[in-house]
């Protein structure tokens, strides 16, 4: 992957390991692959050492969709793949996990793995987790309970790609079975997720691959990019939502010469601040 040259590289120095034991509690599933919505089972190519060990794996998480998700991802078994939470998958995740080798210290896997909130445990082997296309997620009462307590232990969610007004509602609805009294609010400028290896004041949206065919940098009437979470008793960020911005596309397209470097950039800098952040805090 071309990496835009304005991407410095850095050395985060990062105490990571006390995060991800104090989170760690069985076992990891070992590394699983499954067909997405734009590619192929296989059509991404695994990477030589997909079976290297890794202080951090790129967590994305399954989620069951609702009735009328767009692209038929509904009609599809979600464990099975082919549904919304593939949205970019895999490839977002394996241009992202090298960015994080090539920006920072952390021993990143070069492969993904999903995460199946059903598997017992087994989230609370990964301190971060992202979740794609969240304005078409429905969570089950027990999936809602195993993520509050994922992230009330110290687990951090990232919620990306979900525009306007009716995504908002449906994100919302599983949100609160999540935490139902906890609110969501803008995350403040001065706030450390912006600043942890990179300074992100001046922030802007962050439009898809699909926004150069279309010419048009929004859906539905997502107009402003929000920088959105949820906090915790202790002032941590749970929960960073990138609302109204499509964050797994400018990893996925950051190779991509039509793509707008500008875009990648910043996706790229978010996404590795709130890796660090989850990791640190």
């Amino acid at each position: 992957m071309r990496l835009s040259k304005c991407i410095g590289r850095v050395g985060a120095g990062l105490a990571v390991l006390g995060v991800v034991y104090a989170v760690q509690r069985t076992e990891p599933q070992p590394f699983r692959e499954y067909p997405g919505d734009e590619y192929r089972l296989g059509q991404i190519p695994r990477p030589p050492d997909y079976q290297q060990k890794a202080e951090w794996v790129f967590a994305r998480l399954m989620y069951p969709a609702i009735p009328d998700a767009h692209f038929g991802h509904a009609r599809w078994d979600w464990t099975q793949g082919r549904s919304s939470w593939t949205n970019d998958y895999p490839r977002a995740d394996r241009h992202f996990s090298e960015a994080v080798r090539r920006l920072t210290r952390i021993q990143a896997r070069s492969v993904e793995q999903p995460v199946n909130l059903d598997d017992k445990d087994d989230v609370y082997n990964y301190p971060w987790l992202y979740a794609v296309f969240v304005g078409e997620w429905n969570l089950t009462d027990s999936q809602a309970k195993v993520l509050r307590e994922y992230l009330l232990r110290g687990g951090f969610l990232m919620c990306d790609d979900f525009w306007g007004t009716r995504d908002w509602a449906v994100f919302k609805e599983s949100m609160e079975r999540v935490f139902p009294n906890r609110p969501i609010v803008e995350i403040p400028d001065n706030d450390a997720i912006f600043h942890t290896v990179y300074d992100l004041d001046g922030r802007y949206q962050v439009p898809g691959e699909w926004a150069v065919r279309f010419h048009i940098p929004y859906r539905n009437d997502g107009y402003i990019a929000h920088w959105r979470g949820i906090y915790d008793d202790k002032g941590r960020v749970m929960v960073a939502l990138t609302f109204n911005s499509d964050i797994g596309d400018s990893w996925e397209w950051a190779d991509f010469p039509e793509y707008p470097e500008q875009y990648s950039a910043l996706g790229i800098r978010i996404g590795v601040n709130y890796l660090v952040y989850a990791m640190t805090h």
